[in-house]
């Protein structure tokens, strides 16, 4: 059973149901608006770890780097958007239809 773990951003919309799509059946989110949390550390059942780089800070994302790396666990970053949140995960080329109809 794969987890992951998101930090950034007040509230995930409807990305736990996307990321389930994708294969992930635990999805933990970690604001990154109390220090506190980030002591803590990664628990122990994170598979990966995806920093939503709009929506945090620069002294956070350090040291969840850091975590990351001691723990042997990949980390990802991306924009908040579906989109860019799939290009980090799944290392593919698609395209967000978005992006398709805006450019000109």
């Amino acid at each position: 059973m794969p987890a992951i773990l998101v930090v950034g951003a007040d509230h995930l919309g409807n990305m736990p149901e996307q990321l389930a799509n994708i294969g992930f059946d635990e999805v933990m989110h970690m604001s990154g608006r109390k220090c506190q949390m980030v002591r803590k550390g990664i628990p122990d059942r994170i598979n990966a770890v995806l920093v939503l780089t709009d929506y945090i800070n620069h002294n956070l994302t350090k040291v969840i780097k850091q975590q990351a790396k001691e723990q042997d666990v990949p980390i990802y970053y991306a924009k908040r958007s579906w989109c860019s949140v799939q290009k980090a995960l799944c290392s593919c080329t698609m395209e967000c239809e978005l992006a398709k109809n805006t450019k000109h």
